[in-house]
């Protein structure tokens, strides 16, 4: 299964030229052989620090949304959009578009909202955490800060999940260079879940910068024995196109079987109990 990581750039609020952008790219992707092109988180719409326009959020079922799966074709695409819900809630989401169709819509768990991140002021968090069948097997979206809760990848394994796509705006700011390095960060998680839940980590993160955040880029494919397979450079726009196999999900899980046995009927016993003694309800 080839798959396109469209590590790339993009504009604050223009939907119409993201839009003419995607486009250019999946039609190379789709030159390359590419089954499935992925993009970073917010492709559509740009990453929000400050207030965004009326007029950016638009609907899943929108035009820019199905003109992008009718140009993919039977290609798959994973694209992240400013999403107008119902009642003019706002959501992170991604699409899952193959066919033609959306086939998937996963809206942002976790929205972080400290330093110069304000994403929960923008946006509404989601409500599920679901895999979903696709033409080659059974996946999960996670939206970059999604990722930094363990038991969200746990969910979507246990949910049949063989691989996981984080699209990520992942950045660096200078004005606190000794709270964190990111792409570090993001090296040992996407390599912990891969090794650990036994499957494909697909981490597509953007170029650029905006205000105060500078997005490294350095896209990756992580595969069940933690080998990363495929990478991009740092700070460069790029299409990578690397192909997994995901008969390695199933002969890695028989190797080593971690995933096996849950035991969800105890973690969710405990898990009320936690909540029932006052925890983060």
């Amino acid at each position: 299964m080839p798959i396109a990581l469209a590590q790339t750039d993009y504009v604050l609020g223009d939907t119409e030229a993201n839009l003419r952008r995607a486009k250019e790219v999946v039609a190379e992707a789709r030159n390359r052989g590419a089954d499935l092109t992925v993009f970073p988180e917010l492709s559509l719409s740009g990453y929000a620090l400050g207030e965004l326009g009326d007029d950016v959020p638009i609907e899943a079922h929108s035009k820019p949304i199905s003109s992008l799966a009718e140009a993919a074709g039977e290609m798959a695409v994973v694209v992240g959009f400013c999403e107008e819900g119902r009642g003019f809630q706002t959501y992170n989401s991604a699409a899952y578009l193959e066919g033609g169709v959306l086939r998937h819509l996963h809206r942002k768990l976790y929205l972080p909202n400290y330093r110069i991140y304000e994403e929960r002021k923008h946006y509404n968090p989601g409500q599920s955490m679901r895999a979903f069948d696709t033409r080659f097997g059974r996946m999960a979206m996670l939206i970059c800060n999604d990722a930094w809760q363990t038991f969200l990848p746990f969910i979507a394994v246990q949910d049949g999940a063989q691989v996981l796509i984080i699209p990520a705006d992942s950045g660096s700011y200078p004005s606190y260079p000794e709270l964190l390095d990111t792409r570090d960060y993001w090296r040992g998680i996407t390599r912990f879940y891969s090794r650990m839940l036994e499957c494909y980590v697909v981490f597509v993160n953007r170029v650029g910068k905006q205000d105060n955040l500078a997005f490294w880029g350095y896209s990756h494919v992580v595969d069940p024995w933690g080998t990363v397979v495929a990478e991009a450079p740092l700070h460069e726009e790029a299409l990578i196109t690397v192909d997994i196999d995901l008969g390695n999900v199933r002969r890695r899980r028989r190797e080593v079987p971690l995933v096996k046995e849950a035991r969800l009927a105890l973690l969710a016993r405990e898990l009320n109990r936690l909540a029932e003694e006052g925890g983060d309800l």
